[in-house]
Parts: C-alpha cells; sequence; structure tokens
C-alpha cells in the first residue's frame, strides 16, 4: 500500500500526454510521468518516491514503437524488457535486459522506465551508450533528437515538461561483438554488484559499466587506455582504475575496495574474449 493519494491520468495520444504535463506542471503539481509503475510502487512504499500526479504512457502509439527502418532501429520507452528480449533485435540490450531484476518484473519494466529510474543502476542505458544512440525526447516545444552524450550525464536530464519517446541505434552496432557482465555478490537475482559492457567496433573495444559509481558511465578517457598497445594489459587495467569516476560505490552489495577488485577481473575477461591486442 502506498501511503499517499495521487491523480491517475492515462493519455491515449502524444499530444494528449505533452499538454497534460504542461497543465499539471502549471499547478505545480509534483509529476510523474511511467510506463510502468514498478518504481513508484517499490520505492512509494518506503516514501522514497512521492507524487501528486500520473502519467502513465504506456498507450500511446509512439511509446509502443519498435522496428527497423533504412538506417536503425527505432526502440519505444514504453517498451517492456521481456517485449525487448523476445524480439531480439539488439542482442546487447537484449542480454542486459534479460538480467534485470526476475522474469515477472521484466513484464513490468519498460525500457524507459528503467533509463528513467531513481534507482542508480539503470543498466538499459549501457548499450546506447556504446553506440552512440539517439534520444527522441517530446515537449511543448515538440520533438527534439538528440545524441545520447548530449543530455544522459550520470542521468538522462530531461527538462521539465518533456517526455522520453523513443531511442535509435544505427543498425551497423548490431551486429558488432560484444561482451555483458553481471557480477553479483552472492545470488543470481538481486542488485548487481557491477554490470560491465563492451562492444568492439573495428579494432577497438568501448566499455560502459553500471554498480561501479551511483550512476551508469561510459568514459572515452578509459576507452584509449584499453586500445593503447604500447602498454601490457595490466598497465592498461591499472590505469583505467586511476582514471574512473568517483565516488566508488560502497554499501552492502560489497566495499569499494572488493568492486575495484571485481572490475579489474571483469576487465581482463573482455579484453581475452573479445580478442583486443594485449
Amino acid at each position: 500500500m502506498l501511503s499517499f493519494d495521487f491523480d491517475y491520468y492515462k493519455p491515449v495520444t502524444l499530444k494528449e500526454a505533452v499538454q497534460l504535463l504542461e497543465t499539471l506542471e502549471q499547478q505545480e503539481k509534483k509529476t510523474m510521468v511511467f510506463s510502468g509503475g514498478t518504481e513508484l510502487i517499490t520505492l512509494g512504499r518506503i516514501d522514497l518516491s512521492i507524487t501528486e500526479a500520473v502519467i502513465d504512457i504506456k498507450d500511446i502509439q509512439e511509446c509502443r514503437v519498435m522496428g527497423l527502418n533504412e538506417k536503425n532501429l527505432v526502440l519505444g520507452s514504453a517498451l517492456s524488457l521481456t517485449k525487448i528480449e523476445k524480439a531480439n533485435l539488439f542482442p546487447l540490450l537484449t542480454k542486459v535486459s534479460s538480467e534485470i531484476a526476475d522474469h515477472t518484473a521484466r513484464g513490468k519494466i519498460t525500457l524507459g522506465g528503467n533509463i528513467c529510474a531513481k534507482i542508480f543502476y539503470r543498466e538499459a542505458v549501457l548499450p546506447f551508450l556504446l553506440t552512440d544512440s539517439q534520444v527522441i525526447i517530446a515537449g511543448a516545444k515538440g520533438i527534439k533528437v538528440l545524441s545520447i552524450h548530449d543530455i544522459f550525464h550520470e542521468e538522462l536530464q530531461l527538462e521539465k515538461g518533456d517526455i522520453l519517446l523513443q531511442l535509435e541505434t544505427e543498425k551497423s552496432f548490431l551486429g558488432s561483438p560484444f561482451l555483458c557482465i553481471k557480477r553479483r555478490q552472492q545470488w543470481n537475482s538481486g542488485y548487481p554488484l557491477i554490470t560491465i559492457c563492451a562492444l568492439k567496433v573495428g579494432n577497438e573495444i568501448r566499455v560502459a559499466i553500471s554498480g561501479f559509481c551511483p550512476f551508469p558511465f561510459r568514459s572515452k578517457v578509459v576507452e584509449e587506455i584499453l586500445n593503447n598497445d604500447r602498454l601490457s594489459l595490466e598497465e592498461r587495467i591499472n590505469t583505467v582504475i586511476e582514471v574512473l569516476p568517483g565516488p566508488i560505490l560502497n554499501d552492502v552489495e560489497g566495499s569499494s575496495k572488493y568492486r575495484v577488485f571485481v572490475l579489474k577481473n571483469l576487465l581482463r575477461e573482455i579484453m581475452m574474449s573479445l580478442k583486443v591486442e594485449v
């Protein structure tokens, strides 16, 4: 049970949703846009997520798009992780999605819900960071198409009145060699210790990490070091640890020292598995 009441709206068109969000914000109502509701229920029960109004976008057609056009894969923000997993149009995203929460929860958690979550893991964003994807935003000023690197800085930086509509990824990335590894402290379910995704583009490796810091990230500096064949593998890994953003998480899932140990091993595994020159 939630300890607070809120107004619930379920628009059927994008125009209606944008106008409704604008109206509620003009009324200074604390408003949440959701497409699955799992976070509201989970965090609302312990009063960490409180809202006065909810706009449910699950029925908006533009938010449910899934398919390939001439250049891109387009995925709507209201697609469930289960639906993305079954379609398997983006194998790296499929792998990431298939290991978020449990099977029952994945049927309710949506792509947009995970990326915009308050819970800091937000693993679903990792494949999009690695593929330089585009983010499509709808708001009172119309539709905006932005590079994910321009709008995702620790979290998705939506402006007031904006709704995450879709994500677009170039088809050329979909078949690239990849590796995604999730490490947990003890069990096969529950929150991860670290999730790391790697993509091989040409002869170079790209990496994105969740669970090491209180936000997911991809670092060009890290990638330059990992791809520097003038350094030994151990030199690369030790140098990477020195330039990672902070702070390093230190919680019940694992200490910061243990996370560093795990990440070093994961980096070794990735470099060897993807056959990067070491």
